[in-house]
């Protein structure tokens, strides 16, 4: 059976929405494996029995392309998450995958609990790749123990999901909630989402849209299904009708314009252009941000990579996270990003600084 499994004889996959707690809109999609083709249906009883007989890496293959045939007809403004073992990314067969997809903006990598990571850093020429192509990553289990935070710390994700364990009743767990604040707080510190799964309560969605939390997935809101699947129309107007506090001024309002380049030649020919022009942003191919120029550095030849931030980040957590830079440059500008790491434009500190003056007035 496990080997007909290999070969997709049996195996499909569902997708289970993901949504925005302040909209009560379907945001993303994550793809899940299913077995309908054989009396064990458990996904994570063969995930182990293809570990345990060696076929770990040609079932992930093969659960990886069958959800990424849907990817195509992907909702607009929607991401896609799928899973995989981190032991397995740095395999030929993986990396095929990713090089078939080309661009993987839009997708989101989770790397699951099915194997340890022996090795943060070994992991590092993979995660990059997969950055650089577009893709995010994520990690699961966050505030499962001492495991889930050494995830948090060594490979920096932009999602984070809740263990299930923590969710579960956490409308009347103080402590938990407690937790569920201190995990969103260093979310927002390195610019990752926060995801909360495994909601089945109406009172555990109400106590996580309370905290803030701003993406969710569970049975509450709706259970996974083929492509593509809304929500209960009652959970999202519940969502959708939430009161909500003053919103605080976030980073993408202070946006400033500054041109574009992408590379060394095209920048130093918009400062020769432009001889009052401050600085130049270079992009890659995929409009990301890679280095801040100013004429300065261009003559030394010294590139300045900046700090990237999310456009809905906090004023204060903006300030916090840069005065973790070094002196040297601790004062330089920000590079404000969307959710799919694409840049739209440059924040400077004086102008973060002078707005939370003006608030605290």
């Amino acid at each position: 059976m496990l080997a007909a499994a290999c070969r997709g004889e049996g195996v499909s996959t569902v997708f289970q929405p993901i949504v925005d707690t302040r909209r009560g809109a379907v945001v993303g999609y994550e793809a899940l494996t299913r077995f309908t083709g054989f009396t064990e249906g458990n996904p994570e009883t063969w995930f182990r029995a293809a570990r345990a007989h060696g076929r770990a890496e040609d079932l992930e293959v093969l659960a990886l392309r069958t959800a990424l045939r849907s990817r195509p007809t992907l909702p607009a403004n929607c991401f896609l998450t799928v899973n995989v073992s981190p032991d397995l990314l740095s395999t030929e067969s993986v990396r095929e995958v990713w090089r078939d997809e080309g661009d993987l903006s839009g997708l989101i990598v989770e790397l699951t609990e099915q194997a340890r990571i022996e090795s943060y850093l070994a992991l590092e020429p993979d995660l990059d790749r997969l950055r650089a192509a577009g893709g995010l990553i994520a990690v699961d289990d966050a505030g499962a123990g001492y495991a889930g935070l050494r995830h948090l710390l060594a490979i920096r994700p932009s999602l984070i999901k809740l263990d299930r364990a923590l969710v579960e009743d956490v409308d009347r767990d103080e402590a938990k909630r407690a937790l569920i604040e201190m995990i969103g707080t260093f979310a927002g510190r390195v610019d990752a989402w926060l995801l909360a799964e495994g909601v089945e309560r109406v009172d555990e969605l109400d106590a996580l849209a309370e905290l803030g939390v701003p993406l969710v997935q569970g049975y509450v809101l709706a259970r996974s299904a083929p492509a593509w699947a809304g929500i209960d129309q009652d959970v999202a107007l519940r969502l959708a009708g939430r009161s909500t506090p003053a919103r605080k001024r976030v980073v993408r309002d202070f946006l400033e314009p500054v041109p574009t380049a992408t590379s060394v030649v095209e920048a130093a020919a918009a400062f020769t252009a432009d001889p009052r022009l401050r600085s130049v942003v270079l992009l890659d191919e995929f409009h990301r941000p890679t280095a801040v120029l100013d004429v300065d550095a261009l003559q030394l030849g010294v590139l300045s990579p900046g700090m990237r931030v999310n456009l809905d980040t906090p004023l204060a957590e903006a300030l916090n996270r840069a005065m973790t830079r070094d002196a040297g440059t601790r004062f330089e500008p920000l590079l404000a990003t969307d959710n799919a790491g694409r840049y739209t434009g440059l924040v400077r500190l004086e102008r973060l600084v002078q707005a939370l003056c003006e608030d605290s007035v």
